[in-house]
């Protein structure tokens, strides 16, 4: 039998910006909105967004700059533009509320939004990420993606640079998942070679700090909260971990064994964990 909701690509006009998104699963179940890390896009979640859309509809977003959503000002690839244009992409979808799932930058983005637009989130999942980061984790992360060549010569070599770079987040995936992984990262280029389909100002542009302080963000979500967290993470400490949960009137902590930032969620623990968390 033919699915009867298949994986959609929709765009969006959304705060002066043309956004794309994924789309799964039958529009009128409860919706779940999934934001990748910082130099991620929105098929890092194809595992575990199929296997969520048998219950939900699921979109999982590219964040400006990133995967098919179009590049904006080099100024603005900031924590408060993205929450900016989430609120802009929730409006033009017309969803009322909605849970909220982010990975790494995307779990920053998802404290942010649900403390500015609570009204709008019925619960969030902060994946490996805290309103403190380890210091150990930050420097690698901005190493790999401030110091990434510009090109590759085939796609052998991109699959190399993600088992080299992101060991912590793939080294426990089969190469054929790796493999997918890395290819929605990149395209071919005219002269051949794959280029980054990322905006190169992303890795170039320093960090602007969001305007709410993040532990202050973090206190004033009111919906209950699932933080996830890498057993292996050298960017989530188990201590600013435990901190968030005592923080938060309603939250749970889950880690997940043998994985680092960040988990890809199809992990076993992670994938029930999110599965009995939005009930």
């Amino acid at each position: 039998m033919a699915d009867l909701h298949p994986i959609r690509d929709i765009f969006v006009e959304a705060n002066s910006l043309r956004h794309h998104l994924i789309a799964r699963g039958a529009p009128g179940s409860p919706p779940v909105m999934m934001i990748h890390g910082l130099a991620g896009q929105a098929h890092v979640f194809d595992g575990i967004a199929n296997r969520l859309a048998q219950k939900y509809h699921v979109y999982c977003l590219d964040v400006r700059g990133r995967g098919e959503s179009a590049w904006g000002p080099a100024a603005e690839y900031a924590i408060d533009t993205y929450v900016a244009d989430l609120e802009a992409v929730r409006d033009a979808l017309r969803l009322q509320r909605f849970a909220l799932i982010g990975t790494s930058m995307g779990g920053l983005i998802t404290m942010q939004y649900a403390a500015k637009y609570p009204e709008q989130v019925d619960r969030a999942v902060i994946n490996d990420i805290g309103p403190e980061i380890d210091p150990t984790g930050l420097a690698r992360i901005l190493q790999y993606v401030g110091g990434a060549p510009e090109m590759f010569a085939d796609m052998k070599a991109v699959i190399r640079y993600y088992k080299d770079h992101y060991a912590p987040m793939v080294e426990h995936l089969p190469d054929d998942q790796i493999a997918d992984f890395a290819r929605y990262n990149v395209r071919k280029s005219d002269s051949g070679v794959y280029v980054w389909k990322m905006d190169p100002a992303v890795r170039s542009t320093p960090a602007t700090p969001p305007s709410v302080e993040p532990w202050q963000a973090l206190k004033a979500m009111t919906c209950p909260v699932l933080v996830l967290r890498g057993a292996k993470s050298d960017v989530l400490s188990r201590e600013i971990a435990d901190r968030m949960v005592e923080a938060l009137p309603d939250a749970r902590l889950v880690e997940v064994p043998g994985v680092g930032h960040a988990p890809v969620l199809t992990e076993p623990v992670a994938a029930k964990a999110l599965e009995d968390f939005l009930g």
